[in-house]
C-alpha cells in the first residue's frame, strides 16, 4: 500500500508532550533571582505541529494535557494555529507540565520541571487514536514520551500502529538530560527505538551525547546511520545543516540572521521539513531536491532564533520565503 494512500494526503501527526515554560522576564538572572516570569506554550512536538501549520501544512498534535486551566489554555493554542486537537486527551488527576527556563547571562539554558507525574505521562496505550494514526502521511516524536510508563507504551504503540499503515516515521530524540533518571538510560532508551524511524534529526549537541565523540566529522555522524533509514540529518546551528542518505550526502548553509532566542529553532526546521515531504516524498532521494528542502528548513529555524519564544517565532510560509529568495 502506497503511504498515506488510505489516510489524508498531508496529515503529519506529532506526538508527545506539550506544555508550559515559565521564561523569565529578565534574561542572564538565575531562576531564583528572577523578578517574574511570562508564561510561554512550548514542547517540541507540540511545536513542530504548529509549524507545520504556520507553513500552510496540516498538522494534528497527540498527547495528555491535565484537565485543568493551563491544559485548556494549550489546547486553545493548538486550535488557534488551525492544529487538529482531536489526539488530545485530558488528564482529571494530573496537572499540565510546567517548566522554568532560565537563559544565564553565558547563554546557557536552565531548566526545573515540574512533572511528578504530569499529565503528559500519564498517556495509556487505550487512549490513542489508532484511527488518526493511521490517517497521517507522516509521524512525528520525540524521546521524551519514552521515559516513563504509561506514556512510554503508549509511544511505542503508536509508531507499530503507524509502521504498520505505511506512515512515514519521524523522530527528532530532543535530549532533555534533567528529565532522565541518568544520562546512560537517556542514552539507552533514546537508541532502543533508532531502527525503526525513516527520517532522523539531531543537533550536534545530541551527536556527541549518543556518540560519545566530539566531532560533527562524517565519520562520526554515520555512526548513528541505520540501512533502514531513508534520512539523517545532523543540525549545526549557524553552520547550517549535514544530510545524509543511502546514495548521497553533503551540507547545507545556515542564513545569517541576528539570534536573539534560539528556543524552536529545530522544532521550525523538523516542521519546515515535513512539510515539504508530505507534498513530495521523492525529495528523500533527489538530492538537488532534498537541498531546497533543507535550504527551506534552514530558512525556518533562522527565522525563529530572531524572536522570542517558540511559538510566537515560528515563520509563516511568506517570511520563509522572502528570506530563501533574498538576493
Amino acid at each position: 500500500m502506497a503511504v498515506g494512500s488510505s489516510g489524508d494526503d498531508r496529515l503529519i501527526v506529532s506526538f508527545g508532550e506539550m506544555l508550559i515554560d515559565f521564561v523569565p522576564t529578565v534574561s542572564g538572572v538565575s531562576l531564583a533571582e528572577a523578578p517574574g516570569f511570562i508564561k510561554a506554550p512550548g514542547g517540541a512536538p507540540a511545536n513542530v505541529a504548529i509549524a507545520v501549520s504556520r507553513l500552510g501544512g496540516r498538522a494534528a498534535f497527540m498527547g495528555k494535557l491535565g484537565d485543568d486551566e493551563f491544559g485548556h489554555m494549550l489546547a486553545a493554542i493548538l486550535r488557534e494555529n488551525d492544529v487538529s486537537d482531536e489526539g488530545v486527551t485530558f488528564d482529571a488527576g494530573a496537572r499540565t507540565a510546567l517548566a522554568f527556563v532560565t537563559l544565564r547571562s553565558d547563554g546557557e539554558r536552565e531548566f526545573m520541571f515540574y512533572r511528578n507525574p504530569s499529565a503528559d505521562m500519564l498517556l495509556t496505550p487505550a487512549e490513542l487514536d489508532l484511527d488518526l494514526i493511521r490517517r497521517a502521511k507522516v509521524f512525528h516524536y520525540g524521546s521524551i514520551s519514552l521515559i516513563t510508563d504509561p506514556c512510554r507504551s503508549a509511544h511505542l504503540k503508536a509508531m507499530e500502529v503507524a509502521k504498520e499503515a505505511g506512515v512515514l516515521l519521524s523522530y527528532d530524540p530532543n535530549l532533555r538530560l534533567p528529565l532522565w533518571p541518568s544520562a546512560a538510560e537517556a542514552k539507552e532508551q533514546i537508541l532502543s527505538i533508532w531502527d525503526q524511524a525513516d527520517v532522523i534529526k539531531v543537533s550536534d549537541v545530541e551527536l556527541e551525547f549518543l556518540t560519545g565523540k566530539d566531532s560533527v566529522e562524517d565519520e562520526v555522524a554515520l555512526l548513528l546511520w541505520r540501512p533502514s533509514l531513508k534520512l539523517l540529518l545532523v543540525t549545526l546551528g549557524e553552520k547550517g545543516c549535514k544530510y545524509y542518505t543511502k546514495d548521497f550526502r553533503g551540507a547545507v548553509d545556515a542564513f545569517s540572521v541576528s539570534q536573539v532566542d534560539t528556543t524552536g529553532a529545530g522544532d521550525a526546521f523538523v516542521g519546515a521539513l515535513l512539510s515539504k515531504l508530505v507534498d513530495d516524498m521523492s525529495v528523500l532521494q533527489d538530492e538537488k531536491k532534498l537541498r531546497e528542502v533543507l535550504r527551506f528548513a534552514n530558512a525556518c529555524g533562522a527565522i525563529t532564533t530572531t524572536k522570542k519564544g517558540a511559538i510566537p517565532a515560528l515563520p509563516s510560509l511568506a517570511e520563509a520565503l522572502a528570506l530563501v529568495e533574498k538576493p
